[in-house]
């Protein structure tokens, strides 16, 4: 797995605030249709994909995507696309996944833009204990 420099930063500023590691390219629908022979059927026969998350903590459900190119006309801001992103984190929620989305402005300017993020995480990670 290739990790793009704004994953990195996320993934260093994580561990600054002792927080648990997440599972990096997470194949939320895989797991939850089964791994394995037949993946794809099973996918195509549900109306869904093998979409992957960034980083999840799939024991809470949640998500984080760092969304790259916001200000470059990056993949995540064109067409196709935008609107595939869109399917992902409308049936993500559907299924009971809270995601949140990331851009270099929130990772590049300073930790008071991720202590919502933070919060929440720290609360989910008592809550396992």
């Amino acid at each position: 797995m290739t990790v793009s420099k704004l994953e990195s930063r996320f993934l260093i500023y994580l561990r600054s605030e002792h927080i648990p590691a997440p599972v990096a390219e997470y194949r939320f629908v895989a797991e939850m249709v089964g791994t394995g022979r037949g993946l794809r059927q099973r996918l195509t026969a549900q109306g869904l994909k093998d979409w992957r998350y960034d980083f999840a903590w799939p024991e809470h459900l949640i998500a984080v995507e760092i969304e790259g190119g916001t200000w470059s006309g990056g993949r995540h801001n064109r067409g196709g696309g935008y609107a595939g992103d869109c399917e992902k984190y409308n049936r993500a929620v559907g299924l009971g996944w809270q995601v949140y989305r990331l851009t270099a402005d929130h990772l590049r300017g300073g930790n008071a833009h991720l202590d919502w993020l933070l919060a929440l995480l720290r609360v989910a990670v008592k809550e396992e204990k």
